[in-house]
């Protein structure tokens, strides 16, 4: 028993009255994987096989194939013809089987022989179609949440997950024998996937897994959502596609977050450290001081009591805001000197006190002391623009201002660099006495 192509031109228009029996698959919906074929016009007047059994297909009868349908022809519960190729075929009880693969070619053929399906002819002949499109919007999440070791936060966090899957059959004789329950007639997807969720949810904690071993930041997991959903797609591809015949064909991850717990100690810690900034701090303290008094000035006993409480709420306040206004100055100042630091490596300049400060910062936040002027050279003199040019030097380059006559004689003081008048014994500014 095998199946061959019919031909076009016997087709006609008329077809379900040119032959005993036209066959089709019964209606697919998206999640639809396998349903049986079904007689098209059963029991119409003009149907010319009157007298046919149940689950028996005659011979001579037409099968009916449809773009992304596999078809096979069933005897006694065994595979003897298929056909992969989209068109009309003709039932033929003395022929070979044909095994039209389309678009899987030779590795049908090679399932076919390894499976060894066949078998003698039997009272029972059924036609079985598998949907070779993409089965979409198969629905999953994580049952429970799922561990993740943050070490940017130092904590065992947790993570929920949710999205939907889809799945292509790639070898349908193998998904056939391994995934299609004996004896079923028509199977959905959510029929067969507890035990596929079971796997995917596996990979996808797996995955996750990896991400928290790598040392990603946990805020970054659902910015790397669409990496999270190829690895899973290319773990799990082998393993289905070798021992099911199907694949992972996309996954699309629809939300990630936090559980309770997780969210809170998140929370706690990015409030920790907005705290830690003593600037921040400083403005925190006194906005629960204000928020102090306040409740203190709102006592009900009252208007005495309510400005009793005022004066306690104040004096307590004010011996708290003291000290801790004493350790959010000694931070900051702290923070000013590392800054300055900082930026006098690159270019500054050193105060009186001792303290080193940025090129840009004219005083000094040690004692407040003004930025000197800067020196000219031996010999130089200082623009009208501020610049300080060399001796040498008859134009300002700055703003090509000529050089004063009097700026050739005058001189500066050796302490702070002010500028003195001819014959002056001490400077003006600083009282250094001149040599």
């Amino acid at each position: 028993m095998g199946i061959i192509k019919a031909l076009t031109g016997a087709i006609g228009g008329g077809l379900a009255d040119s032959w005993l029996e036209v066959i089709e698959s019964a209606p697919m919906g998206d999640n639809t994987v396998f349903t049986r074929g079904i007689k098209v016009r059963k029991g119409d007047s003009r149907n010319q096989n009157t007298k046919g059994t149940a689950d028996t297909v005659s011979n001579g009868s037409i099968i009916h194939v449809y773009d992304n349908q596999f078809m096979m022809l069933v005897d006694g519960g065994k595979v003897v013809d298929y056909t992969a190729e989209p068109g009309y075929f003709k039932v033929d009880n003395s022929s070979m089987p044909s095994l039209f693969g389309g678009q899987f070619g030779d590795s049908l053929k090679e399932t076919f022989s390894r499976i060894k399906y066949g078998g003698t002819p039997s009272s029972s002949q059924k036609v079985f179609f598998i949907n070779l499109q993409e089965i979409k919007g198969i629905k999953f999440g994580t049952r429970t949440p799922i561990n993740y070791f943050d070490c940017f936060y130092n904590s065992e966090l947790f993570l929920r997950a949710h999205g939907t899957y889809s799945i292509k059959v790639t070898e349908p004789l193998k998904f056939y024998a391994e995934a299609i329950p004996r004896n079923a007639e028509s199977v959905d997807i959510n029929d067969i996937n507890e035990q596929y969720l079971n796997e995917f949810l596996e990979a996808l904690q797996a995955a996750i897994n990896q991400m928290s071993a790598d040392g990603t930041r946990i805020s970054f997991v659902t910015s790397k959502a669409r990496e999270l959903s190829k690895y899973m797609a290319n773990v799990l591809d082998e393993e289905w596609n070798q021992t099911r015949g199907m694949q992972v064909q996309s996954v699309g991850i629809g939300s990630l977050s936090y559980d309770e717990e997780s969210q809170k100690l998140i929370n706690m810690r990015n409030q920790g450290a907005m705290l830690s900034d003593p600037s921040v701090r400083e403005g925190y303290v006194q906005g629960a001081i204000a928020r102090g008094v306040e409740a203190a000035g709102s006592n009900t006993a009252g208007a005495g009591a309510a400005f009793m409480g005022v004066g306690l709420g104040m004096n307590a306040a004010g011996n708290m805001a003291g000290a801790f206004s004493a350790s959010n100055q000694q931070q900051m100042q702290y923070q000013q000197q590392q800054q300055a630091q900082q930026q006098a490596q690159q270019g500054g300049w050193k105060c009186s006190c001792g303290a080193t400060n940025g090129d840009n910062m004219a005083f000094c936040p040690g004692c407040g002391s003004k930025k000197p002027a800067p020196q000219p050279a031996e010999g130089g003199w200082t623009c009208s623009c501020g610049a300080t040019n060399g001796a040498n030097m008859a134009f300002c380059p700055n703003c090509g201002s000529k050089k004063p006559e009097a700026a050739a004689k005058s001189a500066f003081c050796p302490n702070c660099g002010a500028k003195l008048a001819d014959g002056a014994k001490f400077c003006v500014e600083c009282g250094t006495k001149l040599g």
